[in-house]
C-alpha cells in the first residue's frame, strides 16, 4: 500500500475509489484515483436541526399560553407541552412567532437596530414546523450526501454555512415586517453550488439531463415551501446565488487524466489541471463574492 500523500485536511476521513475508469451506476466520469470521502457532516447537521427543533417545542409549550376556544386550540395536545400552535397561527405544525422570534429567527429591525448581528446564522438552524423541517432535512439528505462523498466536509461545510449566511442577508435587505427561519438558504445553496458544479465539470458528466432533473424537482418544492409563513424566498435566492459562486471557486474538478497523469507517457500527459474555462469561471465567481 501506498501512504498517504494528500495534504487536504479533508483526507483522514477519504476512501480511494475501487471503481474502474468509468462508473455506468454514476451521472459522471470516476478515475480509478479519484477520492471518496465518508459523509459524517450532513447527517450531523440533520440530527442538530431535529434535536433543536424538539428543544424549541418544549420551550413553547403550547398548552401554557394558549387560551383555550373556537379554532385556538394547541393542535395534537396529547404531545403536552411538544403540542403545536393552532394552525390559523402556524399551517406548519409548529411553535409560536413569538417563540421562534426569541431564540434567534430573522428579524431585520433586530439586526439593523439592535445589532443582534448573530440572527443571520441563528436562524439556519430553526424552523417553522413538522412540515418545514420534514421537507428541509429530506432534500439535505438527498443532496448533501452526495456532495460530501465527491467533495468533502470542509468545502460542503463552508458552502453550507456560508450560503445560509448570504440568505438571510438578502432576506433582511427586502423582508422588513416579518420573521423568517429555516435551514432552506443553506439547502438552496447546495443546490445553487450542484448547478455550478455541473456547469464547471460538465465534461465530465455522462448523464446530464438526470442532474439537472434532480436539481429542478428539489428547487420548485423549496421555492413552493416560500408561500407558507416564516418561510421567504429571498433566503432561498440569496442562498442560491451564494452557493452557486461559491460552487466554482470551491467545487472544481480535475480534467479527467490529471490524477493518472503519472501512469502516462510523457508526450501524452495533461499539463494542466484545470481547464481553461474552469480558470475563468472561478476567477469570475471569486471577485463577485469579494464584491458582493
Amino acid at each position: 500500500m501506498q501512504p498517504a500523500t494528500g495534504d487536504d485536511i479533508e483526507s483522514r476521513g477519504a476512501k480511494r475509489s475501487r471503481n474502474n475508469s468509468y462508473s455506468s451506476g454514476s451521472t459522471y466520469v470516476i478515475e480509478e484515483t479519484e477520492t471518496q470521502w465518508t459523509s459524517w457532516l450532513v447527517p450531523m447537521i440533520v440530527v442538530a436541526n431535529i434535536a433543536v427543533f424538539v428543544v424549541i417545542m418544549y420551550i413553547n409549550n403550547c398548552p401554557k399560553h394558549q387560551q383555550v376556544g373556537p379554532g385556538g386550540k394547541c393542535v395534537a395536545r396529547f404531545l403536552g407541552r411538544f403540542s403545536f400552535e393552532p394552525l390559523k397561527e402556524n399551517p406548519l405544525f409548529g411553535p409560536s412567532s413569538s417563540t421562534l422570534r426569541k431564540l434567534g429567527a430573522l428579524d431585520r429591525t433586530k439586526v439593523v437596530y439592535d445589532h443582534q448581528g448573530w440572527r443571520l446564522i441563528s436562524c439556519i438552524w430553526l424552523h417553522a414546523g413538522v412540515i418545514h423541517l420534514v421537507v428541509n432535512m429530506l432534500s439535505l439528505v438527498f443532496i448533501g450526501i452526495r456532495l460530501e462523498q465527491q467533495f468533502g466536509f470542509v468545502r460542503i461545510g463552508i458552502l453550507y454555512l456560508l450560503s445560509g449566511f448570504g440568505g438571510s442577508v438578502l432576506s433582511s435587505l427586502f423582508i422588513q415586517n416579518s420573521t423568517s427561519v429555516g435551514a432552506s438558504g443553506a439547502l438552496f445553496g447546495l443546490l445553487g453550488a450542484m448547478l455550478s458544479e455541473l456547469i464547471t465539470n460538465w465534461t465530465i458528466y455522462t448523464n446530464k439531463a438526470a442532474a439537472l432533473f434532480t436539481l429542478l424537482v428539489v428547487v420548485a418544492v423549496n421555492l413552493a415551501l416560500g408561500i407558507l409563513p416564516r418561510v421567504d424566498n429571498f433566503a432561498h435566492i440569496g442562498g442560491f446565488l451564494t452557493g452557486f459562486l461559491l460552487g466554482f471557486v470551491l467545487l472544481p474538478r480535475p480534467q479527467f487524466g490529471w490524477l493518472e497523469r503519472q501512469n502516462l507517457p510523457a508526450g501524452s500527459q495533461i499539463k494542466s489541471k484545470y481547464k481553461p474555462y474552469q480558470y475563468v469561471l472561478w476567477l469570475v465567481s471569486l471577485v463577485l463574492l469579494i464584491a458582493g
